[in-house]
């Protein structure tokens, strides 16, 4: 979702919006997820040779945003350059910009004041799967319908807390020490400090306490991701009242903990904690429950992955203070409704958990130096990752990825920003759709999402004047998913009938974080669905979930010629 920890100011939707995030959403709210796109060099192998190839001249063509000469009045850009390409900030986002970079022959550097890796390598979408891996398991062996209709029979399952943390913490280790290592083998300096751009094509990085060093480079990008929101009122002492950050080391399992945000963050760490014990409620400013998914979706979800648990919730109300626990007293968090801001309920638990969304970390990059103001904390941005100053105008060689822009705060979506933007610096124009980007939440079972809600969808068909259908399938017509026992799922297709478009695609069920990725590439390549569903797919899989799913579309007749599908919008 990010691509490194620091600190920040602001984010759009704190307290009040449960840090829930699709990609639907992130063109109209800037809230969290933290899922990440690691690419296979993350674990060790490295298949990219060092190129050494010209550089391509960049081409402007097609750009309707005027390049700002204002940067230049800042200093005097350089006449050549210590490096074809500056990245500051060492998370999933940088880490793929860099290795395609250099595979596209750029001298490269990354700047990191952390740790490799970033937020969701340390503190984010890694340690956090551990923990999930030990929480579905635990499921299963507790679950005695589940393992009886399997014909098994198991003791009573049991788990060693710091043995838990230490696998989440070990992964966490691998994953970094290898990210590390395979952009030394590929040549990419790793230069440690806080990166600030001091002028055009120039950048100082330095330890504090120590001297700054300067390097300068034909090409930056900025990629320093975002930190955990705390609303204002709540005092975060990393014991009772903790972020994402403090929860993945799993220092305790608390008998009752309350989750401020019901979005993937809080989601996910419900599911774990119940898993592993704790009483759970959810604190949601909204009227209803994961207000980031397909509304159908969430629906099911909750009747899946709330109800049956020990979990309630509150809905409609804001928490306006929370205290730590401290001399005997519990953590106690003061509740007021959201609409009318009057008190409503007061809570003591044993501990909360603050899953109120993220902000981007951009404090001290040095953007007063070039004329950019950042809005709500977010570097402005056009279509092409390009940075826009204080005037409108773009600046020269320039470019923000990931969770520090706010397009969209996912780990993976910072890295195919990465790309596009090294894609652009060589020479090729490219514009990434954001709506073909796939989200996911690993509760258990899976939610997986791609493109637009259903609402979002016939919200578009109004303003445009198209036709939307949606189109099925269940998990308990599914061979496979019946043979592990978990016939309990969902896929759902938003369309459109005229022309075989796909809009939308909604998965929850066994898997669904691996199956939405046939939906996504399709609408990447804007594969339509009188097409795709005429692929072939291996018998029992899952995947004929999305098989009939597609089969079962109602695509008029006059979509066989092929009918041009609509733009993306560019975001």
């Amino acid at each position: 979702m990010h691509s490194i920890c620091s600190q920040a100011t602001t984010v759009p939707i704190s307290n009040f919006a449960s840090g829930s995030r699709s990609p639907a959403l992130a063109f109209s709210k800037q809230v969290n997820l933290r899922f990440c796109g690691l690419r296979k060099e993350a674990f060790g192998f490295s298949g990219l040779t060092h190129s050494c190839s010209s550089r391509v001249p960049f081409s402007s063509r097609g750009y309707s945003k005027k390049i700002s000469a204002s940067a230049e009045s800042n200093g005097t850009p350089p006449k050549s350059f210590d490096y074809d390409l500056i990245i500051i900030g060492a998370g999933v986002g940088g880490h793929g910009a860099a290795l395609h970079a250099v595979e596209k022959g750029l001298k490269t550097a990354i700047i990191e004041g952390d740790v490799v890796g970033g937020t969701c390598v340390n503190r984010g979408c890694v340690p956090s799967k551990a923990l999930l891996a030990v929480s579905g398991k635990m499921r299963e062996l507790q679950s005695e319908h589940h393992m009886k209709a399997l014909g098994l029979q198991v003791s009573a399952a049991g788990y060693d807390r710091q043995g838990v943390a230490d696998h989440a913490n070990n992964l966490a280790s691998k994953i970094r020490n290898n990210l590390t290592n395979s952009m030394k083998s590929l040549g990419i300096d790793i230069l440690t400090g806080v990166g600030t751009i001091v002028g055009p094509q120039k950048v100082k990085f330095g330890k504090v306490g120590l001297p700054d060093s300067i390097v300068t480079a034909k090409d930056i990008i900025i990629a320093t991701g975002s930190v955990p929101f705390v609303p204002k009122g709540i005092e975060v002492d990393g014991k009772t009242v903790i972020t994402s950050d403090h929860a993945l080391k799993l220092e305790s399992v608390p008998d009752w903990i309350a989750i401020v945000g019901s979005g993937y963050i809080g989601l996910e760490f419900s599911d774990v904690y119940t898993a592993l014990g704790s009483e759970v409620t959810f604190i949601e400013a909204l009227d209803q429950l994961m207000p980031g998914f397909d509304p159908e979706i969430g629906k099911l979800a909750q009747r899946v992955l709330i109800n049956p648990r020990k979990i309630d919730y509150h809905t409609g109300v804001f928490a306006t203070k929370i205290t730590p626990a401290k001399d005997g007293k519990p953590v106690t968090i003061e509740l007021v409704d959201a609409k009318t801001k009057e008190p409503k309920d007061t809570l003591e638990v044993d501990a909360a958990l603050i899953a109120t969304g993220r902000s981007p970390f951009t404090n001290g990059l040095g953007l007063e130096n070039i004329n950019v103001v950042t809005q709500r904390g977010f570097i402005p941005v056009d279509e092409r990752m390009r940075v826009i100053d204080a005037n409108g105008n773009l600046i020269p060689h320039l470019y923000c990825i990931g969770d520090a822009n706010g397009k969209m705060m996912l780990a993976h979506a910072a890295s195919a920003q990465g790309i596009s933007v090294v894609e652009q610096v060589t020479g090729r124009d490219h514009v990434l759709n954001h709506l073909s980007i796939p989200a996911a939440c690993f509760t258990h079972p899976e939610i997986s999402m791609v493109g637009l809600t259903e609402p979002q969808a016939r919200e578009k068909a109004e303003k445009e004047g198209f036709e939307v259908s949606v189109a099925k399938t269940s998990f308990k017509a599914n061979t496979k998913a019946l043979a592990e026992n978990e016939g309990e799922g969902l896929a759902k297709l938003i369309y459109r009938p005229d022309n075989g478009e796909i809009l939308g695609v909604h998965i929850f069920g066994l898997h669904a974080a691996d199956l939405i990725h046939e939906a996504s590439n399709a609408i990447a390549l804007g594969t339509r669905i009188q097409d795709i569903k005429f692929a072939v797919h291996a018998h029992p899989t899952l995947s004929e979930v999305l098989d009939e799913l597609f089969k079962s579309a109602k695509v008029k007749a006059a979509a066989l010629n092929h009918a041009p599908v609509s733009e993306p919008v560019a975001v």
